[in-house]
């Protein structure tokens, strides 16, 4: 299945889970994860999510989606981008390897991305789709998944 670009709106996509571009501490933040704890219900999300927390850069949880038309949203922490010299490509294919392992886990057909770590985390946002996209691409050409890269803006 192939891997759809989009321009949009992360948190009205009908597809089995949203990725939501979290921080360590799995709390509401700004951007796409502060926009996603508001449309799910943020008493909600911030309950589901208390327990799970910390967690790592590059790792995913899961929790219900709650008033999202997603019935899922994975967690996953991106890297602060510092000088592209100190991992972060790494840590950032892991967050995407992390959220497609998960779904398949749960028998997910589908998945919508933000483009992690693009916004307050300042990974340049070419450097950011290109890692994204090689990354998606190696997991579809070994795991049949609708998955959608949800651009804002």
């Amino acid at each position: 299945m192939p891997l759809y670009t989009i321009h949009g709106d992360i948190t009205t996509m009908k597809s089995d889970a949203i990725v939501n571009a979290a921080n360590v501490g799995l709390r509401m933040g700004g951007g796409v994860c502060g926009a996603i704890f508001k449309a799910a219900g943020i008493t909600e999300l911030t309950q589901a999510c208390a327990p799970l927390a910390p967690i790592k850069t590059g790792e995913a949880v899961i929790t219900p989606g709650f008033h999202l038309k997603a019935r899922y949203i994975i967690h996953t922490a991106g890297p602060v981008y510092t000088d592209g010299k100190s991992g972060e490509a790494e840590l950032l294919a892991s967050c995407y390897r992390s959220s497609l392992a998960l779904a398949k886990e749960h028998a997910l057909t589908s998945i919508s991305f933000p483009l992690i770590a693009s916004g307050i985390y300042g990974y340049p946002r070419e450097e950011a789709l290109t890692v994204a996209t090689t990354t998606i691409e190696a997991f579809l050409a070994e795991s049949p998944m609708e998955v959608y890269l949800v651009l804002f803006g």
